[in-house]
């Protein structure tokens, strides 16, 4: 515990938030991906800062991050806020937060870390839209959902009878809120009831007035919505946000201009006019609602009357039974969240160094420049470092796909190994290409070719003794292109496989990258595995295969060409 100028005490965890935005504060936003950033970084600062926390500095970073906010579009503001790894723990942000743009509000009431006390504190002064959001929470505190309940939020916004989708129905509690708006969840009940009574008199129908239509996320989209229908099935009302691509669907069976077909054993409840229980239905529409949908819906009937009105209730995304895959896109998501842990130290470290070696702050001593340069580039090559980690990660569960484009995989392969004689000539090395087939132009961006086959060539190369030779053998039979290349006698050597990261022995005059060449290997298989190809160990070679393109085109050699050893 110490004492600043003011009197006040500070812990140095204090100490540390306000250095960490001091420095992202001293640097102003020159372009759209600048703000982004910066935009995030006080996000995460400020959502991770004590909530006792408050001073002029605290409130700078709130004044920049409003300036930021009205930059960013609102899209671009939820996307940052539904980033894994983002830190939001602090009950004053998630309230500012819920001042903003819809999209954002939504964004920070669905990524909100708190614990049941602020959520008890914080619910009652949210504004009406921000308190809607929350009702998707399913893992809020039991307290936090009845404080919803108690202010008039619900789960549901449709009227249903008794034992909708519930075994018994919850106690009722006393409405504390504030007299229910136009904007409310009463307003919508009293719609639908209104849509309905104009029906039966044969009056025009109301319409949702398009200001209450909101956009929603994609991901928002395919997951669910609540809607209700007709006697006929066809669906009269949506979720404001789904009401123009849901509304005027058909419920029933297959045929021409079906656009919502139930199962068979769905249709004979539909008949019958039975409980829907996770009925399996296919929507065909607009590519936002088009696919396989679950559906649970009870069927309403007239008070007095009987009459049958039709279904409410509730479709949700049908989901495929889980893969293996599931447990390595979690495994993922941690590692991304661990990078972005790493990325906030090692980059402040890396600033504070680079203001010393350009002497921002005024004359240092030409050895504390030296060694600020030093920790510099260190810090560069950890920050590259975890952009590898990240890209393995993400291609190895196919969150990235390569960028699309035209290359030819013989040029790239030429260019590369003549940037490599200036390492192999002085060690009388040599790397000889032999050409047969084609053609080898490849459905790929140049750039992402060339990051794949660096790799591989980089860690051979590195891996060559002196006077080594070794060969690649590059062959096209019109739909794929294979690449074979020799092991250097050093890799052989090796016990472990091939692909397993290890940290190098010694360093080496050329390198694909600081985790050594397992990691190289294993980062070039996922980006042959994302373009449709195969990398693989076979004896003593490595084995690289890629689908070409269809179209023909003209081959730059003739069978049994060799390009002259590239050597020294």
């Amino acid at each position: 515990m110490r004492q600043d100028a003011r009197g006040l005490f500070f812990t140095g965890e204090s100490m540390l938030f306000d250095d960490r935005l001091a420095t992202v504060l001293r640097h102003a936003a020159q372009s759209e991906a600048a703000a982004r950033t910066q935009y995030r970084q006080l996000l995460d600062l400020l959502g991770s800062m004590p909530g006792e926390a408050g001073d002029d500095l605290v409130g700078a970073a709130y004044a920049r991050l409003e300036e930021l906010a009205d930059l960013l579009p609102p899209a671009v503001q939820s996307a940052i806020l539904r980033g894994p790894g983002l830190r939001l723990r602090s009950a004053g942000l998630v309230a500012w937060l819920a001042e903003r743009d819809p999209q954002a509000a939504a964004a920070a009431m669905a990524t909100a870390q708190l614990d049941e006390s602020e959520w008890l504190h914080l619910i009652p002064r949210l504004p009406m839209t921000a308190r809607g959001f929350l009702r998707h929470r399913r893992e809020l505190p039991f307290s936090a959902h009845q404080v919803l309940e108690r202010l008039g939020v619900r789960d549901r916004a449709l009227p249903r009878p008794d034992g909708f989708l519930a075994s018994e129905s919850p106690a009722p509690l006393e409405d504390t809120a504030a007299p229910r708006s136009e904007a409310g969840i009463g307003a919508l009940v009293r719609r639908i009831e209104a849509f309905q009574r104009a029906r039966r008199e044969g009056t025009a129908a109301p319409r949702v007035p398009p200001e209450d239509i909101r956009p929603i996320e994609a991901e928002q989209r395919r997951r669910a919505f609540d809607f209700a229908s007709d006697a006929e099935g066809t669906v009269t009302w949506a979720d404001p946000a789904m009401a123009p691509i849901a509304v005027g669907l058909r419920l029933g069976a297959a045929g021409p201009g079906a656009t919502a077909v139930l199962e068979a054993a769905a249709l004979k409840a539909f008949a019958r006019r039975l409980p829907l229980r996770n009925a399996r239905i296919e929507v065909i529409g607009l590519a936002e609602i088009a696919g396989d949908w679950r559906i649970d819906a009870a069927p309403a009937f007239a008070p007095g009357t009987g009459a049958f009105e039709g279904y409410r209730g509730r479709m949700r995304r049908f989901a495929p039974p889980p893969e293996r895959r599931a447990a390595a896109n979690e495994a993922s998501d941690r590692m991304r969240q661990l990078l972005h842990e790493l990325r906030t130290p090692v980059g402040a470290i890396q600033g504070f160094a680079e203001l010393i070696q350009q002497q921002m702050f005024g004359p240092a001593p030409n050895a504390y420049r030296a060694l600020a340069a030093a920790i510099a580039v260190d810090a560069a090559r950890l920050l590259a470092g975890f952009d590898e980690i990240d890209r393995l990660a993400r291609l190895e569960t196919g969150a990235l796909p390569l960028s699309a484009g035209r290359s030819d995989l013989r040029e790239v392969i030429v260019q590369l190994l003549r940037r490599l004689e200036g390492v192999l000539r002085p060690r009388s090395a040599r790397i000889e290409l032999t050409v047969r087939g084609g053609p080898f132009t490849l459905e790929l961006d140049e750039t992402e070719v060339q990051q794949l086959i660096w790799r591989l060539l980089a860690t051979l190369a590195g891996a060559m003794a002196p006077g080594e030779v070794i060969t690649l053998t590059l062959t096209g039979d019109g739909a794929r292109a294979s690449l074979t290349a020799d092991l250097p006698i050093a890799l052989l050597d090796d016990e472990d496989d091939l692909f397993t990261a290890t940290a190098p022995a010694q360093p080496r005059a050329i390198s694909a990258g600081m985790f050594g060449s397992g990691f190289s290997l294993r980062l070039a298989r996922a980006e042959a595995a994302a373009a449709g190809g195969t990398l693989e160990q076979r004896d003593e070679q490595l084995h690289l295969d890629l689908p070409v393109l269809a179209a023909p085109a003209a081959t730059h050699s003739d069978d049994g060409h060799r390009e002259g050893g590239l050597s020294a």
